[in-house]
């Protein structure tokens, strides 16, 4: 029989083991064993359902990612293969604002922009976001050329450098860099548009610019609301989808689907060797586990010392891949009580405003069923690249931080049922200029080494969808160099949703 290691027990690695789940049940003679160093599965997808100090219900806290993209087909298909895609929850779009802090001030995402681009006029000339020069700054995009590149070179630069070059400086300040910064953490300076948002690149050279871009985009989607109307009672298609009981529902799905049976937690990875055609996977308390093949699914950090023994030019491309900190405090309270209008999705907090917070979301308006009735759950957002040195304050601090700035941005009041902090240690991995090369590299030599493969949000997409994604890649790889290809796999994926 073959035996594959998975080494982590987050989306990607749970997507690797339910993979070799699905490949054994098809009647392939293939196992996996599954490490975990921490205690529980799910890596940075966590769901708790805390219960109200008063007994008003239970509140559903997120404490990593609180959804996914629904245009991303991977998790409603492993959805579906969990028979947990009636469990999918649309966000409540008829509450959807996004407050944006500005010169000390709250103003709303105005109606029509897409990405960082206006495609509504009276919207934007209207809004007070933005000043006068710098509106008009940002329609100079309409009549700026497109860059032309040379010939075979790859088409890349920093999100700073090309929305300043066909926005302007405000519309990075302002918008963009918030905008990423809920996503990403990324500082855009140093941000590879090419590895986060190729479409924008695409667009310049197909379009000349990003309004022209997004105006067809825009039209393209309405022509495709009007061919396709939703059925009747269906569940409304929103842009963000997440779980009735939160994301940990997939993983916990997943889990238990891939069988938990196979899989080892609270016990860390110390080294990799291969010996022969065999690989020794080596844990912290020496136990030794052999297989046939490797998925290694952990942080590129993670991942970067224990593959110096395997390959080192893989190693040097991982070490290369720069990782940034950061936590979600969720906050609790009675909704008389908390004294602002909670009709919005959340506030984003540009660095330009020099805020501690980076950002907030308002779980119980954009989450039905996160919060019982009478209460509300919020959540707010400190660390990233631009304020790493928070993270050294205490869980009790954070709190009081997250906390004041509600107060004093958002003029939140009442006192706090509870709170909950989740910190992600170099959780956010940071896509850099050069991060295709570094992580082509990787590829193309793990493509020489057989039962090998690295997967999750490192390498191609910090998505959960891109994660599970990753596992399986390298499932599929293995396998296929014994000659297994499943079912699944040898017709065109069906996009579901």
């Amino acid at each position: 029989m073959k035996h594959i290691i998975v080494i982590g027990g987050g989306a990607a690695g749970l997507g690797a083991a339910f993979k070799v789940k699905r490949a054994a049940d098809e009647g392939h003679d293939v196992t996996f064993t599954l490490v975990e160093k921490d205690p529980r599965l799910g890596g940075k997808i966590a769901s708790d359902m805390v219960p109200d100090p008063e007994g008003a219900g239970d509140f559903i806290v997120d404490g990593g990612p609180d959804c996914f993209l629904t245009e991303k087909p991977g998790v409603h298909r492993i959805a579906k293969l969990l028979d947990i895609f009636d469990e999918e929850l649309p966000t409540d779009d008829s509450r959807k604002r996004t407050h944006i802090l500005s010169r000390g001030g709250l103003h709303d995402l105005p109606d029509g922009v897409m990405m960082f681009a206006p495609t509504k006029f009276v919207p934007f000339v209207t809004t007070g976001l933005f000043s006068w020069p710098g509106k008009i700054r940002m329609g100079m995009d309409l009549f700026i050329p497109k860059k032309k590149w040379p010939e075979g070179e790859r088409i890349d630069e920093t999100l700073e450098s090309f929305v300043t070059r066909r926005m302007g400086r405000e519309c990075l300040d302002r918008l963009a860099e918030p905008l990423v910064g809920g996503v990403h953490a990324s500082d855009p300076a140093k941000m590879s548009l090419a590895a986060t948002f190729p479409r924008l690149l695409d667009m310049e050279q197909t379009y000349g610019g990003m309004i022209k871009g997004f105006l067809a985009a825009r039209k393209k989607v309405e022509e495709m609301r009007k061919k396709y109307p939703p059925n009747p009672g269906a569940k409304p298609r929103t842009f963000f989808t997440s779980f009735d009981s939160g994301m940990q529902r997939l993983t916990d799905a997943m889990a238990d689907a891939a069988g938990r049976d196979r899989m080892r937690t609270g016990v860390a990875v110390s080294a990799i060797e291969r010996d022969g055609k065999r690989w020794v996977v080596t844990l912290e308390d020496g136990e030794r586990i052999e297989g046939d093949g490797v998925v290694v699914a952990t942080e590129c950090w993670a991942a970067a010392p224990l593959m110096r023994s395997v390959d080192t030019a893989i190693a040097d491309a991982l070490e290369g891949i720069e990782s940034s900190s950061s936590a979600t405090i969720s906050l609790a309270f009675k909704e008389d009580e908390v004294g602002i209008d909670m009709d919005a999705f959340g506030l984003l907090c540009p660095v330009i405003e020099k805020r501690k917070m980076m950002a907030a979301t308002f779980s119980s308006t954009k989450w039905p069923g996160r919060a019982p009735t009478g209460r509300v759950l919020m959540r707010g957002f400190v660390g990233g690249p631009h304020n790493q040195a928070i993270m050294e304050e205490s869980d009790e601090r954070l709190v009081e931080i997250v906390l004041s700035e509600m107060r004093d941005i958002l003029g939140v009041k009442g006192d706090p049922l509870f709170s909950r902090v989740y910190r992600w240690h170099l959780g956010m991995p940071q896509y850099t200029i050069g991060h295709l090369d570094r992580v082509e590299t990787m590829e193309s030599r793990a493509r020489e080494i057989p039962g090998l493969w690295l997967g999750g949000g490192s390498y191609r997409g910090v998505g959960i969808p891109n994660c599970i994604e990753g596992g399986e890649a390298g499932v599929s790889k293995i396998l296929g160099e014994w000659g297994i290809e499943l079912a699944e796999d040898s017709v065109e994926q069906k996009r579901y949703y």
